[in-house]
């Protein structure tokens, strides 16, 4: 019974040593080097099937000799010893070369758990078994591929690597795909320094940034978590490093694309593409592996002010081809051109004087620009606002985005331009002005302007009359306004005279004062002897005031003396002067030195004439009176 019952142990610790052990040489495999344990993985499992002398228990052979039922007991227990022995040694060698199966038992916060079926239960890095949101891939219950480290943990138990077994897996497909040059799917698990780390059936390969796409991606942390598909172009099993791309496959897919794109693509035709980039002048359009410019001016009928009014990265729009260069392969592009022009008839769309309503789409320093339909603008001149004159700048009526009411003023097909009026819908205030201020009435304001030729004064909102500065006064010769008004000042005038269509109005200041002037011409006439005193002096002559506010000239060659002498005129002096000239209408008076010597050469030819009486002087006398007179001048 004995010898049975230790045959058959003996038999079945043979053949577990037969099925688990390794050799000595196998357990000693290198922890940072997965092309050597890929390459020895074959030959240490041929190895492994090899039973040893230690692995069979001496007491097998001597079974049969050994001694009596006393001794059964003990050789029992050494029995139980070796094969305890067998089993730790075993354990240790087991895996360390070799893909194990596992069941996940917990997580830790830095560990995963795990029965490996031996004695101790093994522990692998936490950071393994992470995804790229570093959310864990396993949970207690599943089963897992792992692969034993040298050494245990302190807390005894064994080493394992979760990554170490995925390339184990990984590696034979990663190599296939790169001699048969077919793509392979890639997670992209970080960034990295040069470009991203990837994850294929779970070995780790890098993705250089160049290698990423057909142009330069600025961001490549937002492709983190997404699954790319790539080619292997270089693979070094000895140290471990695989270089995928995803350049290749794309340029491929766009030379296929391109090879059938051109073969519809001509002039006229229209192509569907997806917009690739914007910049400032148009947008770069994606025909299928060949990009064509959508420049902004053919965009649309209307303005644009950039083209992501109209369209954005990604759109999938219809476009026509414009032109075609086959040697320098560009695409010209247009996108109005699908649409008939909507200048063709705009002119009977919009007639002169139609009311229509718009959006204002832009607001500059000379007006506000108002689109009427897609493609169709139009101006509303500041001008045409409002039928105030006070308004500086159109935002103070409007802003980008109002809905306005317009009225057609011209339009011009040509030139593709539309003249609108906003004014136009309210009343004219200068029609009725007439009614409302007549001439000759009298009206209040206040001085809003001064200019080098009047005052502005503002009579009611948006109605200004002009005081010329001829209107300013009767007495004082005004070179400027500002001597006598100032901005801000209320003030009465004359209404003077109305222009409505040229919206004008005249007003006068002095016409509220006497005129000088009229009294003058009232109660002077030619001939009269007036005295004057001299103002200024000009080349041609001298300004004399004759009454107060009222000048005349005395020409320089009426300003000689009875003898024909001409007279030296300064400002201040004074003189006797004749009326010689008036002029009610020019408001001119002309006088003369000489005139008052001529009558009083008269007045003593009268004197002489008259009958000489007792008491009259003789000849003599007379003679002597006028050279003494003479004289004294």
């Amino acid at each position: 019974m004995f010898d049975d019952t230790t045959t058959h142990n003996s038999e079945s610790a043979t053949a577990v040593a037969t099925e688990t052990e390794p050799t000595a040489a196998e357990s000693t495999s290198t922890d940072h080097n997965l092309m050597e344990q890929s390459s020895t993985e074959q030959s240490s499992t041929e190895k492994s099937l090899t039973p040893t002398a230690a692995a069979t228990p001496a007491s097998t052979e001597e079974a049969p000799h050994a001694a009596p039922a006393a001794d059964d007991k003990h050789a029992s227990e050494d029995f139980a010893s070796a094969l305890e022995n067998f089993t730790t040694e075993s354990e240790e060698a087991v895996g360390e070369d070799r893909v194990i199966k596992g069941t996940v038992l917990k997580l830790t916060a830095t560990h995963v758990v795990v029965d490996i079926g031996t004695k101790s239960e093994g522990m692998l890095p936490l950071s393994e078994v992470l995804d790229h949101e570093g959310k864990p891939k396993v949970k207690p219950g599943d089963e897992i591929e792992v692969m034993r480290e040298k050494g245990q943990t302190e807390e005894g138990y064994v080493n394992l690597s979760h990554q170490k077994a995925a390339r184990i897996h990984a590696w034979d497909e990663i190599e296939k795909a790169h001699q048969e040059k077919r793509p392979i799917n890639a997670v992209v698990i970080e960034r990295t320094k040069g470009g991203l780390t990837v994850d294929i059936l779970g070995a780790r390969a890098f993705l250089p940034g160049s290698q990423v796409d057909l142009r330069p991606i600025r961001n490549l942390d937002g492709m983190k978590g997404q699954t790319l598909e790539v080619t292997v172009i270089k693979v070094n099993k000895k140290r471990g490093n695989i270089v995928v791309s995803r350049k290749e496959l794309l340029e491929g897919e766009q030379n296929e694309k391109r090879s059938k794109t051109l073969e519809h693509l001509e002039e006229g035709s229209i192509l569907t593409g997806v917009v690739k980039n914007l910049t400032e002048y148009g947008a770069f359009v994606d025909l299928g592996g060949l990009d064509g410019l959508l420049h902004i001016t053919d965009m649309s009928w209307g303005r644009l002010t950039h083209p992501r009014d109209l369209v954005n990265v990604g759109d999938q729009i219809q476009v026509k081809v414009l032109k075609y260069d086959k040697d320098k392969q560009r695409v010209s592009l247009g996108f109005k051109q699908l649409t008939p022009d909507p200048w063709l008839d705009a002119e009977h769309r919009y007639p002169v004087g139609a009311h229509v309503s718009g959006r204002v789409i832009s607001v500059t320093d000379y007006g506000a620009f108002v689109e009427l339909e897609q493609g169709i603008e139009g101006l509303v001149h500041v001008s045409e606002m409002t039928w105030s004159k006070r308004m500086k700048h159109p935002s103070k009526l409007v802003n980008v985005g109002d809905e306005v009411e317009c009225v057609v003023l011209n339009v011009n097909p040509t030139e593709r331009r539309i003249s609108l009026g906003m004014r136009q819908l309210a009343e004219n205030p200068w029609d009725a002005l007439h009614d409302k201020y007549p001439v000759g009435m009298t009206v209040e304001g206040r001085v809003r302007n001064l200019t080098d030729f009047g005052a502005f004064i503002e009579i009611e909102d948006g109605i200004d009359g002009l005081v010329h500065v001829s209107n300013l006064s009767w007495t004082k010769r005004v070179k400027h306004p500002s001597e006598v008004l100032k901005k801000g000042d209320r003030v009465k005038a004359i209404v003077l005279a109305i222009e409505p269509d040229k919206r004008r109005l005249s007003l006068g200041v002095k016409q509220l004062q006497p005129d000088v002037w009229e009294t003058f011409f009232e109660k002077h006439h030619v001939g009269d002897v007036i005295h004057g005193k001299v103002l200024r002096v000009a080349a041609f002559g001298a300004f004399v005031e004759i009454a107060e506010g009222v000048e005349g000239l005395c020409h320089k060659s009426e300003a000689v003396d009875g003898n024909g002498q001409p007279l030296h005129l300064e400002p201040g002096v004074e003189h006797d002067f004749k009326i010689i000239k008036m002029s009610a209408e020019e408001k001119k008076v002309g006088l003369s030195i000489r005139a008052v010597g001529e009558e009083a050469s008269r007045s003593e030819v009268e004197a002489y004439k008259q009958p000489v009486s007792s008491t009259s002087s003789t000849i003599g006398e007379l003679i002597s009176w006028k050279r003494a007179s003479n004289e004294g001048n």
